[in-house]
């Protein structure tokens, strides 16, 4: 209990039990924990006025220092008669649902199995007028009396319950006797304030990265981008229907994972245009290029979404949370735009051709980009060579300097602070590694320095739960108090204009985190080696995929290790980092499958050239596309 100011308890009968008791006036600003069978080690250590009682409680009540009070918790005295289990254990019900009764009120209905309901009958014939206590997870959630014997485990459960409350009752009966409680390992609160920001962030983002892909869609491929263009909104307009439809809850990741379908959607026109353009500069008539174009760019366009759906997929698998919002989304953008990208701007495409119009596939602009690219790439591969070597040695010795770990990644407890005005980060720091005695405190600044996310694994072992919390939100209090206004009360404090967010991740599932990681990105290689292998029928198209894709891999993992200390904003691992690098490796996976299929048209047309040359060619061939989608 924090903050209370007087203490009251009250007897089954209702009656008062010796009035209001008064908190020590020195613990009035101070968490203050009432614990109702203390041990010594609890007085001492978590309060200094201990609460006694000899009688049978009902119920706990607390009035703050304004006089408003509320219910806190019904007390039950349980007759155990020295057994350590109870008469009946959940595995004894068969059958729980919420009903009616022939007055239609509401009740719940509860079924035994054969065993326990001999044991029913015996518990409700001794029992008749007294209450038997359903528990779990040692909360007494219901009490009712007895009103008969109940011979046939046939029961029904009634009182001013809501249709909910019985529901809820109903799934408690149904549950059954688990191997273990359940334990959250894993928890997040996120205030109204920085959720809006949230949102406002991430919509802008979608904005802005909407209104730049349609911007370069017309500036790149004339009329062609506006069937590109309603291709993009048909398929944002369904993803958002079907997500609506399903009822999903649209997350921060979520957006972000609405924000990527935009690139995917245009992804699928720019090779298929790309093509086209290729093919009319060969000479061949509008309809023949069309034709050729959407037939010829098909294989290279279902490959790269495969192994883009691929890795996808393999996210939603491993990941947790958000990260399933993110891959949701992903997945369904890339299923979309392969219906929108193909059928739909075909059939548009069609629809003007019916009507003996043309649309133009050249603007001024990209008449003059990449029309006569012959880069010689193999000759100056070995220079591609050294410069990736001296990168990667150097960057992996920049391993030696460590990552920032995300907190699921760690385990710990992250703070978002708001402060009045802009703090010094270092004074926070070493204010607040002394208020966790001694454990290493991370601080990042939100914004400005005035929004602080600050994390720490104080106490992030302790078994004692929502206790350890409250001792550590105490802890982060003392250690901030010098930054925050002089009169500001620890319930004040926590609250969403000072502690907007706030997030727990235990070790057990950051290392569950941990392995799934490493799991999904080593899952998500191998099945790609697979599929290239498959489809190209050459095991060289397979390592070459798998050596390119880990190739951006470490250069991605350097950069967060390099420059963490070297920029104004946080470089993590975390899911998010995750859920990105596998995004980058289906989207490699996309030009690279270009590429080569490429190659592989190529090498039949050129069946004596020398390789070097041919890829030369494929590699120059492609060159439009790959800087397009990227």
């Amino acid at each position: 209990i924090l903050n209370a100011d007087m203490i009251q308890l009250r007897r089954a009968d209702g009656r008062d039990w010796d009035g209001w008791m008064h908190v020590n006036p020195a613990l009035a600003q101070k968490g203050l924990m009432m614990l109702f069978n203390p041990t010594q080690q609890a007085i001492t250590r978590t309060i200094s006025l201990p609460l006694y009682y000899t009688g049978l409680s009902k119920s706990a009540i607390i009035k703050d220092a304004k006089g408003v009070s509320a219910s806190i918790v019904s007390l039950y005295a349980l007759k155990t008669y020295n057994r350590t289990t109870a008469k009946l254990e959940g595995d004894a019900i068969s059958d729980a649902r919420q009903d009616f009764d022939q007055y239609g009120k509401v009740q719940i209905e509860m079924t035994m199995r054969p065993a326990g309901a001999a044991i029913w009958k015996r518990m409700t014939e001794e029992n008749v007028g007294n209450p038997i206590a359903i528990v779990l997870d040692n909360v007494v959630q219901s009490a009712p009396n007895v009103i008969s014997p109940i011979p046939n485990g046939v029961s029904s459960i009634s009182g001013n319950y809501s249709q909910q409350e019985a529901a809820d009752l109903a799934n408690i009966l149904k549950i059954g006797k688990l191997p273990a409680p359940a334990k959250i390992v894993q928890e997040q609160q996120v205030g109204p304030t920085l959720g809006e920001e949230a949102i406002h962030g991430g919509s802008m983002s979608f904005i802005v990265s909407f209104l730049v892909i349609f911007a370069l869609m017309l500036l790149y491929y004339n009329t062609s981008g506006w069937i590109a263009n309603i291709a993009l909104i048909l398929n944002l307009l369904f993803t958002v229907g079907i997500l609506a439809g399903l009822g999903a809850t649209l997350t921060a990741p979520g957006i972000a994972g609405l924000v990527l379908t935009i690139g995917m959607a245009v992804d699928t026109n720019v090779v298929i245009y790309e093509r086209i353009k290729e093919e009319l500069k060969r000479g061949k008539s509008y309809l023949t290029a069309i034709s050729d174009g959407y037939s010829r760019s098909l294989p290279p366009v279902l490959d790269g979404h495969i192994t883009t759906l691929l890795t996808a997929i393999i996210l939603f698998y491993f990941g947790l949370g958000p990260v399933k919002g993110f891959a949701t989304t992903q997945i369904l953008g890339l299923l979309l735009s392969l219906f929108c990208g193909i059928l739909v701007s075909r059939w548009v495409s069609d629809l003007f051709t019916n009507k003996k119009k043309h649309v133009e596939y050249f603007t001024a602009v990209s008449t003059r980009i990449f029309q006569h690219a012959k880069y010689k790439f193999i000759e100056y591969r070995k220079v591609a060579y050294v410069i990736s070597i001296v990168v990667l040695l150097g960057g992996i010795g920049s391993f030696f300097n460590g990552f920032n770990y995300g907190v699921e990644f760690n385990g710990g407890r992250s703070y978002t602070v708001q402060f009045p005005t802009k703090v010094d980060m270092e004074s926070v720091r070493k204010d607040l590694n002394q208020s966790f005695e001694g454990e290493n405190t991370i601080i990042k600044t939100i914004g400005d320095n005035s929004k602080l996310e600050i994390t720490t694994s104080y106490l992030i072992k302790d078994t004692r739960g929502s206790v350890a919390d409250s001792i550590v939100e105490y802890r982060l209090y003392e250690g901030l108090k010098k930054y925050i206004p002089t009169n500001l009360s620890f319930q004040e404090f926590k609250s969403e204009r000072y502690l907007p967010q706030t997030k727990k991740v235990l070790p057990t599932i950051s290392d569950d985190l941990k392995s799934g990681a490493v799991k999904a990105t080593l899952f998500a290689l191998l099945v790609i080696f697979l599929y290239i292998f498959i489809r190209f029928r050459d095991w060289r198209y397979s390592l070459g995929t798998i050596v390119a894709l880990l190739h951006d891999v470490f250069v991605t993992l350097i950069v967060f290790s390099f420059a963490k200390e070297l920029v104004p904003f946080p470089l993590e691992i975390d899911q998010h980092f995750i859920a990105a690098v596998l995004t980058v490796i289906g989207f490699s996976m996309n030009d690279t499958v270009i590429v080569f299929d490429r190659i592989r048209e190529d090498s039949r047309l050129m069946p004596n050239a020398p390789m070097g040359e041919v890829i030369n060619r494929a590699i120059n061939e492609t060159l439009s596309r790959t800087i397009m989608t990227s």
